[in-house]
């Protein structure tokens, strides 16, 4: 099998706790399945372009996982707001695009645990938290509060902050090497911090998610890979899991170099 154009990441699809998560390499409008090429040979090629994700002009540089400079500097999904939720400037009238903060952050978010690398917490859109989840590596979530907008989200991810991590070691989280959490308790824990102002939100079921990955083997070390480095890279793909391909001699961040010209090329092994 072989693809040409311009990379965009991964997209997954959930189908329960007891089916590995389905990936699919995206690359322009098409779509490689990737678990039925577990176990076979992956190249991946840098063809010399790069593309910015959003307007498609050639860039040398790209910023925030695909953007041109311009579109980095003007769009608002790539305002700093949305890495930092509770700086959000709606109110004030200084949104970079009204019509985009109305869609995507005045509208309920949850606030959640997940076990990744270790337990953290994290925010997302309601509705958008499987996506989330998985794209993070986690390997089980359960939401603790459901907020009206992204702005109070991210002010009760802030704080709780305090006590727990906000960000995911991907080293950590794709060897795997996680240590058994009861959420159910660190979630009651964790309550005990909430702010007057939020205990009304807090999210009471008692169901969590389970993620499985697909993924065959596991590395001792891991390296990563780039195509900043390397023209041609890849390997025996043996799992993939969050944003990275896993080969059987380093890791590669897909996410990374959205808007880069590759070649995919898969040969089944022997």
């Amino acid at each position: 099998m072989e693809l040409r154009g311009i990379l965009h990441g991964l997209t997954h699809e959930y189908h329960g706790k007891d089916k590995p998560v389905d990936y699919y390499l995206q690359i322009g409008e098409e779509r490689m399945p990737l678990n039925e090429w577990l176990g076979s040979e992956l190249s991946i090629t840098f063809l010399g372009e790069k593309n910015c994700i959003a307007c498609g002009r050639k860039t040398n540089k790209t910023f925030n996982s695909g953007y041109c400079y311009p579109c980095f500097t003007k769009l608002p999904e790539n305002d700093l707001c949305i890495v930092k939720p509770h700086e959000c400037h709606f109110d004030l009238g200084t949104c970079r695009d009204e019509s985009f903060g109305e869609t995507y952050c005045m509208i309920p978010h949850l606030v959640y645990l997940a076990v990744s690398s270790d337990m953290k917490v994290g925010l997302t859109r309601k509705h958008n938290q499987l996506k989330r989840w998985v794209d993070q590596g986690a390997i089980r979530a359960i939401p603790i509060a459901e907020v009206p907008t992204r702005r109070m989200a991210g002010q009760l991810e802030f704080h709780l902050s305090q006590y727990l991590p906000d960000k995911t070691n991907w080293r950590k989280m794709l060897k795997g090497d996680v240590k058994e959490i009861d959420l159910l308790a660190m979630r009651d824990e964790v309550y005990s911090h909430f702010p007057d102002e939020f205990k009304p939100f807090q999210y009471r079921e008692d169901e969590w998610v389970d993620i499985t990955y697909p993924i065959l083997e596991s590395l001792d070390k891991i390296n990563s890979k780039t195509l900043d480095k390397e023209e041609k890279l890849g390997g025996r793909l043996i799992g993939v899991k969050a944003q990275y391909l896993i080969f059987d001699n380093g890791v590669f961040q897909t996410r990374k170099h959205a808007g880069y010209q590759v070649e995919i090329t898969a040969t089944p092994s022997a």
